[in-house]
């Protein structure tokens, strides 16, 4: 698949605003596997090659197994996962997905039974980071790092 365009060098002031966010999303506060985890579950979603391959090498790199990382995508039937990642997962799959069926009253009640009112704010920027990366990635069909490597 070929690049349609470089979105950095198309529009630089906008992407430096996204990137500053990036930046503030992962200084947060919110632990960095569990950040790892939900970029990894939205990129799943949203079918971005580039960054289901970024995340988990990332996660990786940050010390996530192997195991954890295969299982993300079948999270609701993996005993590997705390409640709390749970519950971010639940979210993540909700928020990216939020033309479906919004966001029901009883998730929202189940996910603040782990996450403070202040870190579900973060954890849905987080969510809304992500998915804007994807939709750069896909739309413009981002060169993948294992594309990229090969090519070399």
């Amino acid at each position: 698949m070929k690049q349609r365009l470089q979105f950095f060098g198309a529009a630089p002031e906008i992407m430096k605003a996204v990137s500053a966010l990036n930046k503030a999303v992962d200084e947060c506060g919110l632990e960095k596997s569990l950040l790892h985890l939900i970029k990894l579950r939205a990129s799943q979603i949203n079918g971005c090659s580039y960054c289901v391959e970024m995340h988990s090498r990332e996660a990786r790199h940050d010390g996530e197994t192997e195991q954890r990382l295969y299982l993300v995508s079948a999270w609701k039937e993996s005993p590997l996962f705390s409640e709390r990642e749970r519950a971010a997962f639940a979210w993540t799959d909700v928020v990216t997905k939020i033309a479906d069926s919004g966001v029901p009253d009883d998730l929202y009640a189940k996910t603040l039974e782990h996450f403070s009112e202040e870190e579900l704010v973060k954890l849905s920027v987080a969510i809304g980071m992500i998915n804007t990366w994807n939709r750069l990635c896909v739309s413009f069909h981002a060169i993948h790092p294992v594309a990229a490597a090969r090519a070399a």
